[in-house]
């Protein structure tokens, strides 16, 4: 496939950026689905204080995940994030940005992730994400296993952990951004009323869908397609300094 010819498909786009600056990083991260952002205060390598945003998220319930992702970050060094559990029981995403702004905390650049996966072609989908413009990995996949590259070939995206923990840290970072990318872009092909009984859904894979909260989550249809048109994720910066 040309290098190019993903960005002319109608698909699924996500991005990530994160700005560290001084004493603060702030990860960010917007696609059809979701925007949000999360500011990770720090001093001597410790929190000092966590603060999510939830622009735009799919349940009327997930505002309440921001008191969540505080408890769960709340005084931890910055080193011990990825160390930390409870991720089904924080808002997934919320809990992926605050991670990864800890994982940046102390580089002195932003970086910014951009994930495409493109809507089925004759069965065949193409995902693909960029480190700061440069392509990293891309995959094909066809009826939920991959097809390209060969060694990837048959694999399922929950079966790639094993490969995932195989490579080096900054292609293992781009592994998981992709491989979650491109599951959440399936939220394009499923019907929109196949996806809005949250009573339905699996039993304690986010905040949302905990048992005692599924039966009253309502679904909030605000999507947007950045595959068609000028607009792009993220494309005014979010950072409080």
């Amino acid at each position: 496939m040309d290098v190019t010819a993903i960005d002319n498909m109608p698909g699924f786009r996500r991005r990530f950026r994160v700005t560290p600056i001084p004493g603060a990083v702030c990860s960010e991260v917007e696609d059809d689905f979701h925007c949000m952002s999360v500011t990770v205060r720090h001093r001597d390598g410790v929190t000092t204080s966590i603060e999510p945003v939830l622009s735009r998220a799919p349940w009327t319930t997930c505002p309440g995940a921001v008191d969540r992702l505080k408890q769960t970050f709340s005084g931890v060094p910055i080193e011990k994030y990825a160390e930390r559990g409870e991720k089904r029981e924080n808002c997934t995403h919320l809990h992926d940005l605050a991670t990864l702004a800890a994982a940046h905390a102390f580089d002195g650049e932003q970086i910014v992730y951009d994930i495409l996966v493109s809507d089925p072609v004759a069965g065949l989908r193409n995902a693909e994400i960029r480190r700061n413009g440069r392509t990293v990995l891309r995959w094909a996949l066809a009826e939920g296993r991959i097809v390209d590259p060969p060694e990837l070939v048959g694999v399922t995206l929950d079966q790639l952990s094993r490969w995932i923990g195989s490579l080096e840290p900054q292609q293992q970072e781009a592994a998981r951004l992709l491989r979650w990318g491109t599951i959440v872009a399936n939220g394009r092909i499923i019907p929109l009323e196949r996806q809005s009984d949250a009573s339905r859904m699996p039993t304690g894979n986010c905040y949302t869908f905990q048992a005692e909260r599924k039966v009253h989550a309502q679904r909030i249809v605000a999507i947007r397609d950045f595959s068609r048109g000028a607009a792009q994720p993220l494309q005014a910066p979010n950072i409080s300094q």
